[in-house]
């Protein structure tokens, strides 16, 4: 629904429910450019899963990867998926950046500069920022605005640093808010308060 609204929408999609690389490598059952690889072969898996829901439900999507899959999903470059937005289709990203030692937030942000996004909106399982973590300190407030700079300096988990800084760079705002709810991503779009709004 937020495609119909007249977005030009390119979406990174993540891989922990196949594959949790920085887990593996934390654990040290797998050295970490080995399971960041894993990890970004999960990313595709779902990508391919988005691009098929969406053609299906009769938007248009294309799948394009980082990481090359030929016949699979189309090798990512930044004129290509460009011209995918401007004919009103939904760009779904997989493949991170193509190397490891690099989250889906940094390859959200990266992508999002490249594509000349006017926003980066982080679909999570909360409903925005908190100030700790609202399942084990039930004193835990949830931030309505705040910025880029405050939330690297209290390091409040909204995104990675890295990502964060180059959204600060780039002076991106990210909007942090509740995947499970439907209709928020187009909520979003439009404009209405939801989650939190880190800005520059």
């Amino acid at each position: 629904s937020a495609a119909g609204a007249g977005a030009q929408i390119a979406v990174v999609v993540g891989g922990g429910n196949i594959i949790r690389g920085a887990r593996l490598s934390q654990e040290g059952l797998i050295d970490q450019a080995t399971a960041d690889s894993m990890g970004m072969l999960g990313t595709i898996i779902n990508a391919l899963a988005l691009t098929h829901a969406l053609e299906a439900s009769g938007r248009a999507a294309r799948c394009m990867s980082a990481v090359a899959v030929p016949g699979i999903a189309e090798p990512y470059d930044r004129l290509t998926g460009e011209r995918h937005l401007e004919a009103g289709r939904v760009v779904v990203l997989g493949g991170g950046v193509g190397s490891p030692f690099f989250t889906t937030d940094s390859g959200a942000a990266l992508r999002a500069s490249e594509l000349k996004c006017d926003a980066v909106l982080k679909a999570t399982k909360v409903d925005g920022v908190y100030s700790a973590d609202p399942k084990k300190d039930a004193r835990a407030t949830r931030y309505d605005r705040l910025t880029l700079a405050e939330a690297i300096d209290r390091r409040l988990g909204v995104m990675d640093l890295g990502a964060l800084a180059m959204c600060l760079e780039r002076r991106m705002p990210v909007l942090v808010f509740d995947f499970d709810k439907p209709g928020n991503i187009r909520r979003a779009i439009e404009g209405e308060s939801i989650g939190t709004l880190a800005t520059p």
